[in-house]
């Protein structure tokens, strides 16, 4: 048996280099990654999903600026000290919970050449075995069950393939998304044959759109090292998934569940309105 077949996904990446330029000003100083759906930065929101899906070692890219992730991540004593033994002491309950039981690892994007090479620049991290992607500003929710990083992961341990989560999308938003094509070989489970990095609606192969959740194997790092710049100028993770997929080794998943983009400041009010209702419940 091999070192691949043998192992689950024990590591997440969660590439948080970008400026945020949709957020600006609120972005200028803040990362986009720090920016609160209610009390929580997003990249809570997903440390939280990696950890309900059995990860406890969570590797960050990072770029200049970004000093406040690595801050969140630690142990505040002077703040600890002022809130202990008061009424809001419980508001550190669930990060505190996080720093207890994961580990955190941090490396930067020296410069800003797309995912694909963020993902690339995390190689040290990661190692030679699978791992699990998350994209923060792709907020999701399943109320009535398993997170999406769990449920993409049982697919894993079944496949044993890259994977990613797909969702149906508007055919005139085709251009803000990779867009994948392939045969259903379950309920809402695609083997993949094509997939094209922001194309035109009238380009586009299909209306299921890649969002920010990927479960990737290791040789993906070679793959990138030798994939050229594509759309944008940027080293795409879809332009190196698709080396994969044309050897039959990339799924496409319809996951259950909620997502907000909240790259966008649409979607990010979307959201806080959608947890702020469920607060309340």
């Amino acid at each position: 048996m091999s070192k691949q077949t043998e192992l689950t996904i024990r590591k997440c990446l969660f590439p948080a280099a970008g400026y945020g330029t949709r957020f600006l000003p609120a972005t200028k100083a803040i990362p986009k990654e720090m920016l609160p759906v209610l009390t929580k930065p997003l990249l809570q929101y997903g440390v939280e999903e990696a950890l309900e899906a059995g990860i406890d070692n969570m590797a960050i890219v990072t770029g200049r600026g970004k000093r406040a992730i690595e801050d969140h991540f630690d142990i505040s004593y002077e703040l600890e000290h002022q809130i202990k033994n008061t009424p809001k002491e419980h508001y550190l309950t669930q990060i505190r919970a996080l720093i207890d039981k994961c580990t955190f690892s941090y490396t930067r994007q020296i410069e800003m050449r797309g995912l694909g090479h963020a993902i690339l620049c995390a190689e040290t991290l990661i190692g030679d075995e699978p791992f699990a992607v998350v994209l923060a500003d792709d907020l999701c929710d399943n109320l009535d069950g398993d997170g999406v990083l769990k449920q993409m992961i049982e697919l894993y341990d079944k496949h044993r393939c890259s994977i990613v989560a797909i969702e149906r999308i508007e055919r005139q938003d085709t251009d803000k998304y990779g867009v994948i094509s392939g045969k259903e070989i379950d309920s809402g489970l695609y083997h993949i044959d094509n997939m094209v990095e922001k194309p035109l609606p009238e380009d586009a192969p299909s209306n299921l759109a890649i969002i920010g959740r990927y479960i990737l194997t290791p040789d993906i790092f070679d793959i990138l090292r030798d994939t050229p710049p594509g759309k944008g100028a940027e080293i795409q993770i879809t332009d190196a998934l698709l080396t994969q997929a044309k050897k039959g080794k990339v799924l496409g998943f319809e996951f259950e569940g909620k997502r907000f983009d909240c790259g966008s400041v649409d979607g990010f009010v979307e959201a806080t309105n959608y947890f702020y209702k469920g607060s309340l419940s």
